[in-house]
């Protein structure tokens, strides 16, 4: 069973990682055992690699299909706002059309009645070359008001079917979105079902290890006597500095424990830049750098786009590992193969 779940994972991984990649321009990368584990290294510590790399990738799955879920409650909120809009100016056009009607009905009558002449009649029924400018000017003004009221009622017929054109369409946007909706709740209730699968495997795993292989996993090393450059960059680089030594958890956005994009996410939150929650959603972020450009407080994404680092300088990155292993600051390299490199400020 656990076998089968990972393949399904990993595979969906595999889909989304393709999806992506054109979207930032690189080369997906084959998923697989993370490449900075030792070739010397137990066969306990490369399994843990391994089911912590798959635990990884079903995580991304995870937060990409909240991130999924909320831009689509934000379609339907749109959808219910644009179709509570469309209903109240349909209501308006309604009431203004029987308003005009009654003015045209009004108008008729009085012309069905002998208030509406033509000129010849005028002539005729004229006592004076006054009275017949006189009754010319009063035609006048009638001719002129059931033109207007024509045009009010014109105008609210169209505008009470331009309403509901658009109630229609709202309507049908907001059941798409909630059909959407009810799938994307399938979908995160899957995945999280999967991922904790998943997290006990790699705890377990965990569990096996020697104490001198846990102890190395969990030894968060020093902090770096780094010049960190003024600026959003640096300011960013700055809050991912000091939550090192803080725990690594799946789907953790702070402030004790930390995923990998949660930690880069909510470091640039400190600095007052927005990126996306996804490893993959800042794979397209800011713009992109080449590796000889990489500075601090750059995004590293590896793996196919299924882990992001930040630059400490062109040599190292800060970083939330994987499960019992805390932000730390590697060589740049060591997280994975690198899938892309973006500078969000500066």
């Amino acid at each position: 069973m656990a076998s089968q779940r990972l393949k399904r994972g990993l595979r969906g991984a595999m889909a989304a990682t393709a999806v992506a990649a054109a979207a930032v321009g690189v080369l997906p990368v084959p998923a697989g055992a993370q490449p900075n584990t030792p070739a010397n290294a137990s066969e306990a510590l490369k399994k843990y690699n391994e089911l912590a790399e798959q635990a990884t990738k079903l995580n991304e799955e995870l937060l990409r299909a909240e991130e999924q879920r909320n831009a689509n409650q934000t379609l339907l909120d749109q959808a219910n706002a644009d179709l509570a809009q469309a209903t109240q100016a349909g209501d308006q056009a309604k009431a203004d059309e029987e308003n005009f009607r009654v003015q045209v009905d009004k108008l008729t009558e009085a012309s069905f009645e002998g208030a509406r002449f033509n000129q010849l009649s005028a002539l005729l029924v004229s006592d004076s070359q006054q009275d017949f400018l006189n009754r010319m000017s009063a035609l006048g003004v009638l001719a002129s008001d059931n033109d207007e009221a024509l045009e009010r009622l014109s105008g609210a017929v169209d505008a009470a079917e331009d309403a509901r054109s658009k109630a229609a369409d709202a309507q049908g946007r907001a059941q798409t979105a909630t059909d959407e909706a009810n799938k994307i709740a399938e979908d995160i209730k899957k995945r999280q079902s999967e991922l904790q699968g998943q997290i006990d495997e790699v705890k377990t795993q965990l569990n096996r290890l020697t104490a001198a292989e846990r102890t190395t996993l969990a030894d968060p090393g020093d902090r770096p006597n780094v010049a960190v450059p003024a600026g959003k960059a640096g300011e960013a680089l700055n809050f991912a500095l000091a939550q090192i030594g803080k725990m690594y958890s799946y789907g953790a956005t702070g402030p004790n424990v930390y995923d990998c994009s949660g930690l880069t996410m909510k470091s640039y939150a400190a600095a007052g830049i927005s990126i996306p929650r996804t490893s993959q959603g800042q794979a397209g972020a800011g713009r992109a750098v080449s590796r000889g450009e990489v500075t601090a407080g750059d995004l590293i994404i590896y793996n196919g786009g299924m882990h992001v680092g930040m630059a400490v300088d062109n040599g190292r990155v800060v970083h939330a590992s994987t499960d019992g292993v805390p932000v730390k600051v590697v060589g740049l390299n060591e997280p994975g193969s690198i899938y892309a490199m973006r500078r969000i400020a500066g």
